[in-house]
């Protein structure tokens, strides 16, 4: 028995979906999206540009093809494979997650996304989303685990909020873009913050020990995935926790009255950044987890579009 696989979308999806099809409106949505999260970070006093600029004015004071790709060089893994649905178009970037130019704009593109989670909240929404995530995480957890993986880490923002939270564990971050994992690792020096092991993989291969893990975190990881890697990663999971260990997925949440009322404008705009949403809404990740071999399975509202997901690995 496997999780059931429901790939259709709505009637306005599937309007969208056709206009999307057609190159140059893909284009021009792309473009749109990427000019309206530029103007609202700005708007909120996140200056997107010259955030943007500071980190590359690190590289262009000693050269930046040396600066930057000479650490690109040591986090690389050269024997990974990317899985053919990784290597796309995501979030209004041409080439995806594999260069520079998405790597220094994901923070300023979180702050933007999530200043409208809230009423009012502006530049603290993302700072309150992951609180939100990790208040819905603790309430399930009895002990604080000693040992976290962060899937899907990006450029460690994730992992960076874990280590606040349980400070004395050991975090290990993983991702497949060595662009994200280089500036993680800028963070981490820059702000001299404890040591994390940033591992170029995929999540569903990581190529780590089995039961190595009390705690598996997935940050905003699952709505870019197609549904066969989603199951693939809980499987991966399940094999890194420990007996009676924990997964904690935090994503966008499909029965939020905001994604089925959301206008058919913004809609474009967002599924022309997010290739495989239609396929998360249409996995039941409840029952993927319990096929994985997880149990207990809890469902919080966190905001009011996203959700946290927390199962527990079987103790036996």
């Amino acid at each position: 028995m496997t999780a059931a696989l429901d790939h259709r979308p709505r009637l306005a999806s599937q309007v969208v979906n056709g206009l999307l099809a057609i190159k140059p409106l893909a284009l021009l949505a792309k473009h749109q999206a990427r000019s309206m999260m530029i103007k609202r970070a700005e708007s909120i006093g996140v200056y997107w540009r010259e955030e943007v600029k500071q980190l590359r004015s690190r590289g262009e004071a000693t050269e930046f093809s040396s600066a930057w790709d000479a650490e690109l060089a040591e986090l690389t893994n050269p024997a990974l494979q990317y899985p053919d649905y990784y290597v796309t178009s995501f979030h209004a970037y041409e080439q995806g997650n594999l260069g520079w130019e998405p790597a220094m704009e994901v923070e300023v593109a979180a702050h933007a996304v999530h200043a409208r989670i809230w009423q009012d909240a502006g530049a603290k929404g993302d700072a309150m989303l992951r609180q939100s995530f990790h208040e819905a995480l603790r309430s399930r957890l009895t002990d604080a685990p000693h040992s976290i993986l962060d899937l899907g880490c990006s450029v460690g923002m994730s992992t960076f909020a874990l280590q606040q939270v349980f400070p004395q564990a050991q975090l290990t971050g993983v991702d497949l873009s060595p662009y994200f994992l280089t500036i993680a690792q800028y963070r981490t020096q820059q702000q001299s913050k404890s040591p994390v092991q940033w591992l170029h993989a995929a999540a569903e291969a990581t190529g780590l020990p089995d039961e190595s893990f009390d705690l598996v975190s997935a940050h905003l990881l699952f709505h870019e995935l197609p549904q066969r890697a989603a199951i693939a990663i809980l499987q991966e999971a399940h094999r890194l926790l420990r007996p009676g260990g924990h997964i904690a997925i935090m994503d966008m949440n499909p029965q939020s009255e905001i994604y089925a009322k959301m206008p058919p404008y913004i809609l474009t705009l967002l599924k022309s950044t997010e290739p495989y949403l239609d396929e998360y809404f249409a996995l039941d990740l409840e029952t993927a987890l319990i096929q994985a071999g997880f149990h207990d399975v809890t469902i919080t509202r966190n905001s009011p579009r996203h959700r946290t997901v927390v199962a527990q690995r079987n103790s036996a």
